[in-house]
């Protein structure tokens, strides 16, 4: 069973984010996502949805104990960096990959 709360650390590492930073980007409230980890909570599938489309995830993503949504490590290694870029970095890219 995965730990959630460390997975979302982890991306949020990834990101150089702070907990102010996610709940900016989630619209979640800071005091939410402190307290699951002062009181080692689980979030909602609702707050976990909107964490997931902060860090440009999908739930099932977000929620997977392995890499099998994945199908090769080109792709994994693709998708991980499209999922530490800026909504306007991932713009420039999709832009400068359809023109190809």
């Amino acid at each position: 069973m995965i730990d959630i709360l460390e997975k979302i650390s982890l991306y949020r590492k990834e990101r150089n984010w702070t907990e102010y930073e996610l709940a900016k980007r989630s619209d979640l409230p800071q005091s939410t996502i402190s307290s699951w980890y002062r009181k080692n909570m689980q979030p909602s599938l609702l707050s976990l949805d909107k964490i997931a489309h902060a860090f440009g995830l999908t739930l099932a993503q977000m929620l997977s104990e392995d890499d099998n949504i994945i199908a090769n490590d080109d792709e994994k290694a693709l998708l991980h960096e499209w999922n530490r870029l800026e909504a306007d970095q991932k713009k420039y890219l999709l832009d400068f990959l359809r023109s190809l």
